[in-house]
């Protein structure tokens, strides 16, 4: 039989940290992020990154291990997350994979092997040019007429995944859709058990705002302030969220007070997209993620029969 891997996933500030780390403790579990930002180094407040003690001593895998200016595929995660869930299973303890990037989540359950693309420097920087130019509209109606199907999971905002539409395009002749679509023949290594936590969504954009002003008091601005004068040019970190709504800040180009209502504005909007995604999971068991932690490790317990063992 296939191990049985619990995934915990959903919006940005719905609880997802706290409530693995709980479920963890009961498990004898270790932690895998499938966090796109969480996983670079020096990018700790704008990524929600979490502490030693909020660890409580649980080891995680796959955070802070990248530097910020170094490009970190799809293909290299799962690759490092497949070593990372082998790895405690060989411990005789249960992998948890946990976070919000969908296509990081989706790689595991649905067995994708990202093609590696060669990147082509010349290329992608005649992409960057016409988006800083023309804005992006106009790469993403090219995306569009290439490959409708991915691009209805990519917002017209989205320049990293718009290029990488193209980029996939230019280099393979093959879309996006299609490349993922050849790469699902593999079997699914583990029977992977996704749980969604998910609320009211005037709580959850209530949530998201706080998190955003707690992130400014505890010192986002130093943070990429920081970011910006240890790394010679921005790295496509940099484009993440959090980051680059206070580079625009500190390039002068708007004041605090803009850049965090605009840093609230896309966090809002990315938590919406996320749920887009993860509903398209049909399998997905939906948990209330204002339930207590006590109450959602019961229905985990129960639908994993982790509670049995």
């Amino acid at each position: 039989m296939k191990p049985t891997i619990i995934v915990i996933c959903g919006p940005t500030a719905s609880g997802k940290t706290a409530l693995s780390i709980e479920l963890a403790k009961k498990i004898n579990g270790e932690i895998v992020s499938a966090d796109s930002m969480q996983i670079y180094k020096d990018m700790n407040i704008g990524s929600a990154k979490p502490t030693l003690d909020e660890m409580q001593g649980i080891k995680h895998y796959l955070i802070d291990c990248v530097s910020p200016d170094v490009r970190f595929s799809v293909a290299e995660y799962k690759k490092e997350a497949e070593k990372s869930i082998s790895e405690i299973l060989k411990k005789g303890k249960n992998p948890i994979i946990v976070g919000g990037t969908g296509f990081y989540v989706d790689s595991l359950i649905y067995g994708i092997n990202f093609e590696e693309v060669v990147l082509d420097e010349s290329y992608r920087k005649m992409l960057e040019e016409r988006a800083s130019k023309e804005g992006l509209e106009n790469l993403y109606k090219e995306a569009c007429k290439i490959d409708k199907k991915a691009m209805e999971k990519i917002s017209p905002n989205d320049k990293k995944r718009i290029i990488r539409v193209l980029e996939i395009f230019h280099e393979t002749g093959k879309t996006k859709t299609l490349q993922e679509i050849e790469s699902r023949k593999e079997e699914v290594k583990y029977n992977y058990k996704v749980f969604v936590l998910n609320m009211d969504r005037d709580k959850l954009y209530e949530r998201i705002n706080k998190r955003v002003d707690i992130m400014i008091e505890q010192g986002l601005v130093e943070e990429v302030d920081n970011l910006r004068k240890k790394y010679k040019e921005y790295p496509t970190a940099m484009q993440g969220l959090g980051y680059k709504e206070i580079k625009y800040y500190l390039e002068g180009n708007i004041t605090l007070e803009e850049a965090i209502e605009l840093l609230k504005q896309k966090t809002r909007n990315y938590a919406k997209r996320q749920l887009t995604w993860f509903r398209k999971n049909k399998q997905a068991i939906w948990l209330d993620a204002l339930a207590s932690k006590e109450e959602n490790i019961k229905i985990i317990l129960e639908e994993t029969n982790f509670g049995k063992k």
